[in-house]
């Protein structure tokens, strides 16, 4: 956790203020037992009024203070601890964007929403009580035993003997919930793990009647928690009543040998009445102690687990000597690429070569499973390649930075992915300075002018989170238009017209002939209809290319080819 407080260094000064406020705070509460001592040794006891009156004004003055302290102190704590929160999520966000892939898939998504959230809210909190407890605790503690041993030596000893038992306790019962808050955190995960699941597969959820067992799923990973968190309360319920006990207990142990004290005439009432605050004071400490004891550890899994985002290399990164320009252009070319999988046992892709050029039209095809969408992933650098080389523009991908060579590619997912706010905003994302003419341009090219010139709002139309209230059809044709308003030097449909019926494709690919007559554009397909007019189909098997021409040669050349076609298209549609 102390790894996480140099994101402190802006709240330095203010963090120099807090402590100083809670120095004097505790002074302050540390000098009123010994003004309520004099109060009763000198006022009371002689019967001086006029002295009750002046230290009894002293004590509000001193509690008005203290009070004063205190609220200051608290208050720029809280800035202190909402400030660094805001600091490390910005840090935690920025550090998850840099992510490659195999980032994400290591860490997964409802693990790091856990640790953006919930994580830093704990280690914000601890924070904010070690501001004040574990500064303030110390002081009281420390304070106090000065305090007491000056008002009665002997009598201290009570409170000596006594520290040993209440340490013992705080530690048993430490032992016992700090495991337990540790594995709280993990629970949390699952939990969202859970929730997230069932929230964004509700429809194949509800379409396969599995509502009852997702239900069973969440009440199992729910109840896991809930049992977890009601074990650690029950264990630290018993802190505070067992607390209390101790010092009833030595308030008693302290007025009867005090009594004695006073009876042999070595000690004043104001005295006893002074060193019992004393006491309690350091008794109250050593549990704010103790508390601190119990948060610390959930915390420092937490700032564990958030050190882990923080301190994860991305396995991509530009490197120093990556140019931020792309040369205009989108000529591709794979030589020799393999690529394989974090602990896969063989390669996704195996020996790649092909290239795709301007003005053309490049297909991949081939069966579920054949390396299809890696290979348009690999194009956009969202892995690193094993072996071979990549080029974009005459240039190795590996050359350029990762934001310039994706600023000249226009990349068509193969999960239509959208935002919440309106149509113009998703068009937009893909450029955000487009002009309205640029975007109802890409919208038409899309095919999706008819369906938004519907809608009553018409472009100001609200999206919902991921497009749910969006066909699938829909969805597609507004992240193609999203990628057409780009204007790229390459544009790449990773089996982007799945969801369109035949003759919305048709009018589409049509429409995109014409758009994208000077740039390359590869299209990953499953249906063979949608890229037989291409210059260049390259035939994926397992990993490997099977054949490259175009429909005519690969007909008369590629077996696997011939069975894809002759799986999709009747004889007739063939010849």
């Amino acid at each position: 956790m102390i790894k996480l407080f140099r994101f402190l260094q802006p709240y330095r000064w203010a963090i120099a203020l807090v402590l100083l406020l809670i120095f004097l705070q505790s002074i302050s509460d540390l000098y009123l037992p010994t003004l309520m001592a004099d109060i009763v040794n000198q006022g009371i006891a002689t019967g001086d009024v006029s002295h009750i009156w002046r230290i009894g004004g002293l004590m509000l003055l001193v509690t008005a203070l203290s009070g004063g302290f205190s609220v200051w102190a608290s208050y720029h704590s809280s800035k202190i601890s909402a400030g660094f929160g805001r600091i490390v999520r910005g840090q935690t966000f920025a550090q998850a964007e840099s992510f490659s892939l195999q980032e994400f898939d290591k860490l997964g998504t409802a693990s790091l929403i856990t640790r953006t959230t919930n994580d830093i809210t704990q280690v914000q909190q601890v924070l904010l009580m070690m501001m004040r407890m574990m500064v303030s605790a110390p002081m009281m503690c420390i304070g106090g035993i000065i305090m007491a041993f000056s008002k009665d030596p002997k009598l201290s000893l009570v409170i000596v003997g006594v520290m040993p038992v209440l340490a013992l306790t705080i530690y048993l019962i430490a032992r016992k919930g700090i495991p337990l808050f540790k594995s709280i955190q993990f629970k949390i995960d699952k939990l969202n793990l859970v929730l997230r699941e069932h929230l964004t597969g509700v429809r194949v959820i509800r379409a396969f009647n599995r509502t009852e067992h997702e239900k069973q799923r969440f009440d199992a990973a729910n109840l896991d928690l809930t049992e977890t968190a009601v074990k650690v309360n029950k264990i630290m319920a018993a802190m505070m009543p067992m607390m209390m006990l101790i010092m009833n207990f030595t308030s008693i142990a302290i007025i009867w040998f005090g009594g004695q004290r006073i009876s042999a005439g070595g000690m004043q009432v104001g005295d006893l009445m002074a060193f019992l605050q004393y006491a309690m004071q350091i008794m109250f400490s050593l549990i704010m102690v103790s508390m601190m004891f119990v948060m610390v550890p959930r915390a420092s899994a937490s700032a564990a687990r958030i050190n882990e985002v923080l301190d994860t290399v991305p396995v991509i990164k530009d490197r120093p000597s990556a140019s931020a320009s792309v040369r205009r252009g989108g000529h591709v070319v794979f030589d020799r690429v393999t690529f394989s999988y974090p602990g896969a046992e063989k390669p996704a892709l195996s020996n790649i070569s092909f290239e795709a050029k301007p003005g053309e039209t490049t297909a991949i095809i081939g069966g579920t499973g054949s390396g299809k969408t890696t290979l348009a992933h690999l194009i956009a650098r969202f892995y690193d390649i094993d072996n071979g080389r990549i080029t974009f523009g005459g240039v190795d991908v590996r050359e350029v930075t990762q934001e310039a060579l994706r600023s000249r590619i226009g990349f068509v997912p193969q999960k239509a992915v959208l935002f919440s706010g309106s149509i113009r905003d998703n068009i937009a994302y893909g450029k955000e300075d487009a002009s309205e003419e640029e975007i109802r341009h890409a919208a038409e090219i899309a095919q999706a002018a008819s369906f938004i010139e519907e809608k009553p709002e018409g472009y100001d139309a609200v999206i919902s989170q991921g497009g749910s209230n969006l066909s699938g059809g829909q969805k597609q044709r507004l992240s193609i238009a999203r990628a057409l308003v780009r204007r790229p030097d390459l544009y790449v449909f990773d089996d982007s017209f799945s969801a369109l019926d035949y003759k919305t494709d048709a009018k589409l690919r049509a429409a995109l002939a014409g758009e994208t007559a000077d740039d390359a554009v590869i299209i990953v397909a499953q249906r063979v209809s949608t890229i037989m007019q291409a210059d260049r189909i390259i035939v994926l098997d397992e990993g490997t290319i099977a054949g490259i021409g175009n429909h005519e040669q690969l007909m008369e050349t590629c077996r696997v080819y011939r069975e894809i076609v002759s799986s999709q298209l009747a004889e007739e549609e063939i010849a």
